[in-house]
């Protein structure tokens, strides 16, 4: 009832200035209350990375090729070369690629005693399937062709003028054979092409495709 009384007996004026003093008051703890709120903390977006015109493009089709089957060559195949003629141990034997006439002579054994090497270009690539013949001495006036030379510039025989013991030195020719060779062209005459050695008693199809790269006219 005390603070009744006091209120009654304030003045208009005096109950106003209490109103704003209270409300004044409420509104000031309100704001700090409302301040003293914890606030939301907001996330920055991290910034997508700036890429450099034609960069991306670059490194995209760099792994594309890199990446492609293609992109890369296999190792180089092994050569399969067959050495025959005046060396110590003819044979088919394999090679790396690169590999020149040289490796081939001395992979069988180097050249005998009798052979005559400057027929050959000793520096001249292997092939694949390729035949190297080494010639004998004299081959050049008596078997080999002045001038003519197959694959890997080996000298070719020139069947025409080539002696027994030089057409001995062509894969698939023994004494026999060459004597058959020598035997048909006192006969019938020099050759005219390497197809008539079809006509060669001891020659056949097969035979003759063998000797076909490795001799002349």
């Amino acid at each position: 009832m005390a603070i009744r009384d006091r209120l009654d007996s304030l003045s208009r004026g005096e109950l106003a200035g209490l109103v704003v003093v209270l409300v004044a008051t409420l509104a000031g703890v309100g704001l700090w209350y409302t301040r003293s709120l914890p606030k939301p903390i907001q996330v920055a977006e991290t910034p997508a990375t700036a890429s450099v015109p034609g960069a991306g493009g670059s490194a995209s089709g760099a792994s594309a090729v890199a990446g492609s089957p293609g992109a890369s060559a296999g190792p180089p195949a092994d050569l399969i070369v067959d050495v025959t003629g005046w060396v110590r141990h003819p044979g088919v034997y394999q090679f790396g690629p690169g590999s020149r006439v040289i490796d081939a002579v001395q992979r069988a054994g180097g050249a005998r005693d009798g052979a005559d090497l400057t027929l050959l270009n000793l520096a001249a690539p292997l092939a694949d399937g390729q035949q190297v013949l080494v010639p004998k001495e004299g081959a050049s006036a008596s078997g080999a062709a002045a001038g003519a030379t197959g694959a890997g510039g080996v000298a070719l025989v020139n069947i025409n003028t080539a002696d027994e013991p030089t057409l001995e030195t062509l894969n698939g020719v023994g004494p026999a054979l060459a004597a058959a060779i020598i035997q048909y062209r006192t006969d019938q005459g020099p050759f005219t092409s390497v197809d008539q050695l079809d006509g060669v008693s001891g020659i056949g199809p097969a035979t003759l495709e063998k000797l076909r790269p490795q001799v002349t006219v």
